[in-house]
């Protein structure tokens, strides 16, 4: 069976990093035959890195051009649901950086179109679905072994990006041009595994604030306290002010307790659950009987196109996506909640009121600032687990 021949709307930092793995890796059962990007330069190097690919300055004219089967989406956020919707109208399979979209009413918008054309395979490049350790945490807390979820604690702040980052960009940290920052552009891998792990709140309240650490507009630190349908509580903090950060993912059940630091899952079990060992124990300072395991599963040396490659076996009818595009809209709802919470200044219920949200970030987005000067820099990004646009 000959490649499946793939276009990249985007060659930026993580486009062109596609680009390169599967040209290098024809094994995998993929031949980028076009590029399309804004930026000359970016064309440029296409011609030098990528020279069987041919190039465009327009991504609707490379979608016209007959040659893709699939496409993959590598813009800045607010085009993700823009450049799905023009592939799923013309056959194309699509497989969309995170995050699906800026703001809930536009994600739904493009899975409405995602349902019309069901022959398209439409995916979302959650890499962090690949990590054994998530995968683990995942069945363990949806087995039903462990009881009810009790609590959640997510202290995220290792997404560091010095001034030089937000620099590299005129569209980054800018209303109008990302629609956000650490929540829309680094965490959306986390929120997409909360809720992938824990189902999604009802309720959230958050203290996010922007510009803090960096001299951006949008945030760069984010606290968000969440209430879930059974009574149990989450805590998500992350930031990216913190140099030499933190990942600590913790959650209690009533029957045990997991932790995920450093790659490592450590699972405490308990002999009896708490709720049953609170009712029968007769003793002031008294503790279950437990037992500990630490699992390490796991850990793709490129997750990115472990996603890619489950994309294409789709694609031929020869397994299954790591995760349906349809699925982003569970981290976008969160991202969005975080910040209508503190936007206006209370706790807010899920699902959000997708206008209200919409109207509240379009405030933003008439007084965002275009950056001046602004010389567009693009970055390796295969040393880093999550590389980002």
């Amino acid at each position: 069976m000959a490649a499946l021949k793939v276009g990249i709307i985007g060659i930026g930092n993580q486009g062109s990093s596609y680009a390169e793995y599967f040209t290098k890796h024809p094994e995998w059962d993929v031949e980028i035959v076009a590029v399309a990007d804004i930026n000359p330069d970016r064309l440029q190097w296409a011609e030098k890195t990528v020279p069987q690919a041919a190039r465009f300055d327009d991504a609707i004219a490379m979608l016209d051009s007959g040659l893709l089967e699939g496409c993959m989406i590598n813009v800045p956020h607010y085009d993700h649901p823009t450049y799905a919707i023009e592939c799923m109208k013309r056959g194309i399979h699509v497989m969309v950086d995170k995050p699906a979209g800026v703001y809930t009413k536009q994600v739904k918008e493009m899975n409405a179109v995602a349902d019309a054309h069901p022959e398209v395979k439409f995916g979302m490049m959650f890499n962090q679905r690949t990590t054994g350790v998530y995968c683990k945490l995942r069945e363990l807390v949806q087995s039903g072994a462990y009881g009810e979820l009790r609590r959640m604690n997510w202290l995220i702040t290792s997404w560091y990006r010095p001034q030089a980052y937000y620099d590299s960009g005129a569209w980054r940290a800018t209303w109008a041009g990302e629609g956000g920052a650490v929540l829309m552009n680094q965490c959306p891998h986390q929120l997409d595994l909360l809720q992938w792990i824990c189902g999604m709140p009802v309720k959230v309240q958050s203290h996010v604030h922007y510009g803090k650490w960096h001299d951006i507009e949008t945030e760069d630190d984010a606290t968000a306290y969440m209430e879930f349908s059974n009574g149990a509580t989450g805590v998500f903090i992350t930031a990216t002010g913190d140099a030499c950060g933190t990942n600590r993912l913790e959650i209690q059940m009533d029957k045990g307790r997991f932790v995920v630091e450093n790659d490592v899952l450590k699972i405490v079990t308990y002999e009896e659950s708490e709720p049953e060992f609170s009712k029968r124990n007769t003793q002031p300072f008294g503790v279950p009987k437990y037992t500990t395991e630490d699992f390490k599963g796991d850990l793709p040396e490129m997750p990115h196109a472990v996603v890619a490659k489950a994309w294409v076996a789709a694609i031929r009818g020869k397994g299954e996506m790591i995760a349906d595009g349809r699925e982003g809209l569970n981290g976008t709802m969160l991202a969005n909640a975080m910040q209508l919470s503190t936007f206006l200044k209370r706790e807010v219920t899920l699902p959000i009121d997708d206008e209200v949200y919409y109207e509240e970030l379009m405030k933003r987005v008439a007084i965002s600032k275009k950056k001046e000067n602004v010389r567009a820099v693009v970055a390796d990004t295969s040393g880093t687990f999550a590389g980002t646009k």
